[in-house]
């Protein structure tokens, strides 16, 4: 992806640069994320200008360097997974206590080192999927095994329970010094490059089974695509969207907004919707940045991050259809209908034989190595099959918007 600030839709790039050098990129951002769809240069200016005013009216104790990897006003109106509006929401909180300094679009970290650089301290708080942070903190890894969550319902249903403190949470602490704030949560399928355009489309596994596909920096995913004869290959993001382009790759694994917001959609063809692992866009904070901030303050973060999840939940859930347009039958007006992509929706029973082939619960030896070393990390708990349950607790058709909110921090 670009390293450079895109501008929202109905506004030149020489205006947002002009308004964000006259009242800072955060507070352009902010407000920029507030106004929405068909704002003006002068009403972008007038909201920035109040941002700008609110932010600056109070000294703050701590000023947090927020490392939003690709993230920017333009990519969170499509994949609505809570980046802006946690950070407004934390300086509001906060009374101006807080001041986040929101640094997207590659600026100073990406989806692949933007967790070292939370560890190393060059940034406080970031955001990436879990999937791409998980070569930085290993023990990541614990979300991706394959059909591990049989609905984006059930992923809600996990990050709001308590019991994700011990098998999430406290692990990511003590080995990897991460504070897991929220996450977007979606499943992951096949995104088939123009190689597939004329190809009827896809309704088996045997029809992608063989194929070369790109995959993200998660350890377990590859034991996945391995299973399913998927020929996962590890390709720079830079390199990916030429891949697909080409015919080089067949495919890239990732979930369906992701295709939007990333700008991959004019070279995927077909969207399988396998939903075979974990698509978590999480945002971290350093835990001794968090450790500082006194019990008050840490007290606002949690409760900023409970809000952001609650948004994330609704926001990213109407996004998928109604922006995205993943569903076999897209709105004209949808990403996916403008650029051709057309979803292959599969069956249950496809679906079923997938997770037969690849799943820990049917195929346990390749899981195994990563199994144990997941499991002796979390203090000898087993991670895969206490998840399993948690997932399995809540109807496998309920709708994520009904999954009910928890302050999981809370017993």
């Amino acid at each position: 992806m670009s390293t450079r600030h895109s501008s929202p839709s109905g506004l030149s790039r020489r205006d947002f640069l002009d308004i964000s050098g006259r009242f800072g990129l955060t507070s352009t951002l902010l407000a920029a994320s507030g106004l929405g769809v068909g704002l003006t240069a002068s009403s972008l200016a007038r909201a920035a200008d109040s941002e700008q005013q609110r932010r600056y009216s109070t000294e703050p104790q701590f000023q947090l360097r927020f490392g939003a990897s690709g993230f920017n006003e333009r990519n969170l109106d499509i994949q609505k997974s809570g980046q802006l509006f946690f950070a407004r929401d934390l300086e509001e909180r906060t009374n101006g206590a807080i001041r986040v300094e929101f640094m997207g679009s590659n600026e100073v970290c990406n989806q692949l080192d933007c967790v070292s650089k939370t560890q190393q301290g060059i940034v406080d708080i970031f955001s990436a999927s879990t999937q791409n942070s998980a070569g930085g903190a290993p023990y990541l890894n614990i979300l991706d095994f394959a059909y591990m969550f049989p609905s984006v319902a059930s992923m809600f249903h996990f990050f709001y329970d308590p019991r994700s403190e011990a098998l999430l949470r406290e692990p990511l602490r003590q080995r990897h010094q991460l504070q897991f704030l929220f996450t977007h949560c979606d499943l992951r399928g096949l995104m088939m490059g123009m190689s597939w355009a004329d190809k009827p489309l896809i309704t088996s596994l045997e029809e992608i089974q063989g194929t070369k596909n790109r995959v993200t920096g998660t350890q377990l995913g590859r034991i996945a695509m391995e299973q399913l004869d998927l020929n996962p290959v590890p390709v720079a993001w830079e390199e990916t969207l030429d891949g697909l382009r080409q015919g080089l790759l067949d495919g890239a694994e990732t979930w369906m907004s992701a295709v939007a917001y990333a700008g991959m959609a004019p070279v995927v063809s077909q969207a399988v919707d396998l939903r075979f692992f974990a698509g978590t866009e999480h945002t971290a904070m350093s835990l001794q940045k968090f450790d500082s901030l006194g019990s008050e303050l840490q007290d606002q973060v949690m409760e900023s991050a409970y809000a952001a999840q609650i948004f994330t939940q609704g926001m990213n859930e109407a996004g998928r259809y109604e922006i995205i347009g993943a569903t076999e039958h897209p709105a004209a007006n949808t990403v996916f209908a403008q650029n051709n992509v057309r979803v292959a929706p599969l069956s249950d029973e496809i679906r079923a034989q997938a997770e037969q082939l690849c799943a820990p619960e049917f195929n346990p030896e390749p899981w195994e190595q990563w199994r144990e070393r997941l499991n002796a990390w979390a203090g000898d708990i087993d991670i895969y099959k206490e998840i399993h349950g948690i997932a399995r607790e809540i109807p496998r058709d309920i709708a994520a918007v009904n999954v009910a909110p928890r302050r999981w921090w809370r017993s």
